[in-house]
């Protein structure tokens, strides 16, 4: 990523944080919305699990800048965790749930596909 991409993460995530619960709440509305099919992968009550996608995604935003504060290479270093198998079949689903709240958060509505 770029220092230029970076920053404009970093500044679109501020202005989730205020509205963190109902972000992370449409967030998993829409992932189940599109791939119904991992749902039976997340348990009853969602609460906990929401709130432990915003701490995570927190850390991952505010980890972009390396330690001298230059862009990270989203590229670099292992991806075991997207080779695994659910990670494999959900990746394309959160692809488009990231950009349907993209959409959203703009006042760019998208139909629901």
């Amino acid at each position: 990523m770029t220092p230029d991409q970076v920053r404009l993460v970093q500044e679109s995530f501020a202005k989730v944080t205020p509205i963190a619960d109902q972000a992370a709440s449409m967030f998993c509305e829409r992932l189940f919305e599109i791939a119904p099919q991992v749902r039976a992968m997340f348990p009853p009550d969602m609460a906990e699990q929401q709130r432990k996608l915003m701490a995570t995604l927190t850390i991952v935003v505010n980890g972009l800048r390396g330690r001298r504060g230059t862009a990270v290479d989203a590229g670099a270093g292992p991806r075991q965790g997207m080779e695994r198998g659910g990670c494999r079949r959900v990746d394309g689903s959160v692809r488009d749930v990231s950009g349907f709240m993209i959409n959203q958060a703009w006042g760019r509505p998208q139909a629901a596909e």
